[in-house]
């Protein structure tokens, strides 16, 4: 059964950068992808349970929601407190880093990013 996948971005490019470079899984049936360019709207749909995943992948700066507090109010929910959650952003600083663990996140990956390291760390943290 595919893994489900979800990408949470501002940017369409990253996106669609994203999907190009899962393209592969994704046809080999490993994964779901699914993106979502509102952090707000992942999350609401995420806390109704209309939107369930086996990874979460999210940008930090982001206009309507920091990919931190995204993570946060995640991980405070019993359903979801034990899915991994890796984070893709321009962020790398130490400090940074620091409350990305300190809420649970799983693993940091700073933009910009090659396809194979992406693809690379989801078939780690899926054990695909």
């Amino acid at each position: 059964m595919a893994k489900k996948v979800i990408l949470v971005d501002d940017s369409r490019t990253i996106l669609a950068t994203a999907e190009l470079a899962l393209e592969e899984l994704c046809n080999k049936g490993d994964i779901e992808f699914k993106t979502f360019l509102d952090p707000q709207e992942f999350l609401d749909r995420a806390m109704a349970l209309e939107v369930d995943f086996d990874l979460l992948i999210t940008d930090v700066n982001m206009p309507q929601m920091n990919g931190l507090d995204l993570a946060r109010a995640l991980k405070q929910h019993a359903h979801f407190s034990t899915k991994p959650i890796l984070v893709l952003t321009t962020e790398g600083s130490i400090d940074m880093k620091a409350r990305g663990r300190e809420i649970g996140v799983t693993g940091w990956m700073v933009k910009p990013f090659s396809n194979e390291k992406l693809v690379k760390s989801i078939k780690m943290v899926l054990g695909i």
